[in-house]
């Protein structure tokens, strides 16, 4: 059985996809990117502000579900520029978590216009 989790604190569905679900003790988040809540408008132009919003979006989501950072146990992002980028953007990636940390996917990809996407599964332990 699946549980859709929403937040008016993390960034809308711009399509026809949920913001996270609950699976069992899993939640497995949407890509998100750094799209203001409030406005829908992307945040910043730079790989920093913009992974910074991101992981505020994904936290967010985890929050409606009592969960957070620690509970992330595996991260996919694509990056725009991931040779340009990768040094700036795991800067702030690894400030929002503590060791041992998420197993991690990062590739570069073509997205349409920003700079970063990032998904989450997280675990909620008993």
């Amino acid at each position: 059985m699946k549980k859709e989790l929403r937040t008016d604190e993390g960034a809308a569905p711009v399509g026809a996809y949920s913001q996270g679900l609950v699976v069992g003790d899993f939640v497995y988040t949407s890509g998100m990117g750094p799209l203001d809540p409030e406005t829908g408008e992307v945040v910043g132009d730079d790989i920093e502000t913009q992974t910074h919003q991101t992981l505020k979006n994904l936290g967010a989501v985890l929050a409606a579900h009592g969960l957070g950072f620690d509970d992330v146990i595996k991260s996919t992002v694509h990056l725009q520029d991931l040779k340009g980028d990768f040094a700036r953007y795991n800067e702030v990636y690894k400030s929002y978590f503590t060791p041992p940390f998420p197993v991690r996917t990062t590739v570069g990809s073509q997205l349409m216009d920003i700079l970063v996407e990032i998904d989450f599964v997280a675990h909620k332990s008993s």
